[in-house]
């Protein structure tokens, strides 16, 4: 019989520093599986082996996490944005379970089921009715035996304390992770009350996802982390950015730039930004540290391989490749052996090779959030008419800036 993995919050209570996974969606968008747009994840079910394969990557770089690949896998967003192949959402949450356990069980990691944000509270449904999606989803991870819950990518606290209410009724481990920057959520709610809601609401674990860059993404959860200290409660704290440099975004994130989806490449983070980001997000306190949208199977390596003093080992994908650039040391030219070594890596300033691409860009700031008729949720493909309303909104908002 194998051993009984410690739960999540016995590795966190113990100060063990637990590394989650990365991006699915953007990872298996550009393999060809996911649709950019919904992002729904029907290919669990319809490519299992791609999905496989991205968790088998992540564990064998250093995850201790498998989180179920159930993004926007409830059935308003599956039923509103084109899932053609009528897939329920119980089918696809059954599958993305099955696959992470699978890997889970291949190494010493634990399975997390995950819900996110909901066209229903968009399109201001009762709360009575999007904890009934939050519910669905529950059932099917407490069916599945999932080792703990996260409530992650939510831009308002309050749809994220619903979640969290529902989740804790599971009695398995919850937590937090909210999609916003230091500023705030999209209703102007500081990080820092951000955090003590969750807390109080019953997360035990709080902290961001995606839209920002790690650093930015740390500084956010430093700010959460001084308001549950501040209002005399306790808890845990994950940080999972992306895997883009983020500087000129605003409140909104990285969805505002012009690169996005299809042309984020140039912000690319190297395996060397990602130590910084481990070593410092380990600093501020942070001990569950993984990766969101752009994370590939190397950058979490590389956050393996930077705390590794701290965890006793290094991971299994680190055996083909050394620390800091060692592995460069067989190279056949001699300046890149010159370049196997530490200190080179740590200082270097990567240049992108587009002589007229601007360093930064201008977020498109429209302004609008929950309540707003442009974000009510519909089945339909955006038509000719709304191509034109939305060009013209396009338009007023670049002129207001």
């Amino acid at each position: 019989m194998a051993p009984v993995k410690k739960g999540i919050l016995e590795r966190l209570n113990a100060g063990e520093v637990v590394i989650g996974d990365g991006g699915f969606v953007f990872a298996l968008e550009k393999r060809g599986y996911v649709k950019a747009g919904p992002w729904t994840p029907e290919a669990n079910v319809t490519h299992p082996e791609a999905v496989r394969q991205l968790h088998r990557e992540f564990l064998r770089a250093g995850s201790n996490v498998m989180q179920t690949f159930t993004f926007y896998a409830s059935d308003d967003k599956l039923e509103n944005r084109g899932n053609n192949l009528r897939l329920t959402g119980q089918q696809i949450n059954e599958a993305a379970c099955d696959l992470a356990r699978e890997v889970a069980n291949e190494g010493d990691a634990l399975v997390a089921g995950g819900v996110s944000q909901t066209p229903s509270y968009l399109s201001c449904k009762s709360e009575s009715e999007v904890k009934s999606i939050f519910k669905k989803q529950m059932d099917v991870f407490i069916k599945k035996n999932v080792d703990f819950l996260i409530a992650e990518y939510f831009e308002h606290v309050e749809e994220a304390e619903w979640a969290v209410q529902v989740l804790k009724t599971s009695g398995k481990p919850v937590a937090a992770s909210l999609c916003i920057g230091p500023e705030g959520d999209l209703n102007g709610v500081s990080p820092g009350d951000c955090a003590v809601r969750l807390v109080k609401a019953g997360a035990q674990i709080v902290g961001v996802n995606c839209h920002f860059d790690p650093m930015t993404c740390v500084k956010t959860v430093k700010l959460m982390k001084e308001g549950v200290e501040g209002a005399g409660l306790k808890a845990h704290y994950m940080v999972q950015p992306l895997a883009f440099h983020t500087p000129d975004c605003n409140r909104q994130g990285f969805i505002d730039l012009p690169e996005f989806p299809f042309a984020l490449e140039p912000r690319i983070l190297t395996r060397w930004d990602m130590h910084k980001y481990a070593r410092e997000a380990y600093k501020v306190g942070i001990r569950y540290i993984g990766g969101c949208c752009g994370f590939e199977p190397y950058h979490v390596r590389a956050i393996a391989e930077e705390l590794a003093p701290e965890r006793g080992f290094k991971p299994a994908a680190s055996e083909k490749h050394g620390m800091w650039g060692s592995g460069l040391e067989m190279h056949t030219k001699p300046w890149v052996r010159a370049r196997s070594r530490r200190e080179y890596w740590e200082k270097i300033q990567p240049a992108s090779g587009r002589p007229t691409c601007p360093s930064m860009s201008t977020p498109e700031g429209w302004g609008v959030t929950k309540g707003h008729a442009d974000l009510i949720q519909h089945k339909e493909a955006t038509s000719e008419q709304e191509i034109r309303h939305l060009l013209e909104m396009q338009k007023k908002a670049k002129a207001s800036i």
